[in-house]
């Protein structure tokens, strides 16, 4: 059924001031982060800064620890969403395209790890990663990650890969590819779009986290970037210039990773058809 224009003007509109809505938070941070301290504290509402000044970021740069807590961050980012990628993958073929005993009560058990809160685990895995004596260590945070991004990357991978017609692989096993020849040509480059979605909720997921990284991390030189967000807030105060600075260079790497694997979201959905 064809919307008449007013129709679509109507909801072309509504799309928009949605948008806004959305967007207007980020905005008002990035201003916030170019605007001097006086016109922070002001009631005045501008929109657009009536001056410029990088005083926050320098501000912001100069915190103690932030290249350490950057580099904490991206590995266990990192480390958490290639573990996550590299289980899943491995996880959602077989449950997609194999059928054995105890293949739904599996499923029901990794959709329910989905659905726990965060916050419900957090006693479990501490006295976890206590009696494996990982606590203050970095590679305690990225289990952790790695334990709370994987069944959301193994449930949505299982839908990619039973999106992919199974002929195809039938196709190139008749061509001459084992099982797992036709996954690696045929099925692993169409899951690309599958792989940059899974990968994106689990970077942003990982990267955000506050609460493990502030109990488990007890020498500050080993907490992430989400804690040092929180030294910008003081007895004495908060610098409110400082940690809108500190916000956005907080969120550039989590879009510097966005921009570098959304290429693959086309690449990824045709890759695949031609090789085989």
């Amino acid at each position: 059924m064809n919307k008449t224009r007013g129709q679509r003007i109507a909801l072309n509109t509504i799309g928009v001031v949605v948008a806004v809505l959305f967007a207007f938070p980020t905005y008002w941070m990035i201003t916030s982060a170019f605007k001097p301290s006086n016109a922070l504290l002001s009631l005045d509402y501008d929109l657009v800064p009536l001056s410029v000044t990088l005083d926050n970021f320098v501000s912001a740069l100069e915190q103690p620890g932030f290249t350490v807590h950057l580099t904490n961050s991206l590995i266990v980012t990192l480390g958490a969403v290639a573990c996550s990628l590299v289980a899943g993958v491995l996880a959602a073929f077989p449950l997609a395209r194999l059928r054995f005993r105890g293949r739904k009560g599996f499923l029901l058990l990794v959709l329910i790890a989905q659905m726990a809160p965060m916050e419900a685990l957090f006693i479990p895995m501490f006295l976890l990663m206590q009696d494996a004596g990982l606590l203050n260590q970095l590679p305690s945070l990225l289990l952790v990650y790695f334990a709370i991004t994987l069944p959301f990357t193994v449930w949505a991978l299982r839908g990619f890969v039973q999106g992919i017609p199974y002929e195809l692989e039938e196709a190139a096993m008749v061509d001459g590819c084992g099982r797992f020849g036709a996954f690696r040509k045929v099925v692993l480059p169409l899951l690309g779009p599958g792989l940059v979605a899974t990968s994106v909720f689990a970077f942003i997921t990982a990267w955000n986290e506050f609460l493990y990284a502030l109990v488990f991390m007890r020498d500050s030189d080993k907490q992430t970037l989400p804690v040092w967000l929180s030294t910008f807030k003081t007895v004495f105060g908060t610098d409110w210039g400082g940690i809108m600075a500190a916000s956005v260079l907080y969120a550039l790497p989590a879009l510097i990773f966005f921009l570098l694997v959304q290429r693959k979201l086309v690449s990824g959905a045709t890759a695949g058809a031609l090789k085989g």
